[in-house]
């Protein structure tokens, strides 16, 4: 990120306190790895950003991404939206017409994705390795 970018993620990290510096980076490197899941150059809605955050967090930090999201004042998907419209305030990120908050709204329960959904693939996995 360039110096004048750092300046404004500053700046936003400062008048926006809900949100660690991490998690907007984490969006931005959510969004890119989004845009290569999908397919797409430019513009991912936010439910495709949903689950590529979803999927991201998953693979980079399993059992302990519950703990991660808590540290960076993450609590509910909206919050994702939240991060995502201060960026796009901040003109870091750029939205469309068709793009709302709503599409972040009620996108996953948390405890279920990243607890239960986790611990019931790791068994899998377990089970799998196992031969079982």
């Amino acid at each position: 990120m360039d110096q004048e970018a750092n300046q404004i993620m500053e700046q936003l990290c400062a008048s926006d306190t809900r949100y660690r510096r991490d998690a907007y980076d984490f969006i931005l490197e959510a969004l890119s790895f989004t845009q290569k899941k999908f397919r797409r150059v430019k513009h991912v809605s936010g439910k495709e950003l949903l689950e590529g955050a979803k999927e991201l967090l998953i693979s980079r930090f399993g059992p302990m991404t519950l703990s991660v999201l808590e540290y960076w004042g993450i609590k509910t998907t909206e919050d994702f939206g939240y991060i995502v419209f201060n960026l796009v305030e901040h003109k870091i990120l750029s939205r469309t017409d068709e793009d709302s908050m709503e599409d972040f709204k009620n996108g996953y329960d948390f405890q279920k994705v990243f607890n239960a959904e986790y611990q019931e693939k790791l068994a899998k996995q377990i089970r799998k390795l196992r031969g079982t």
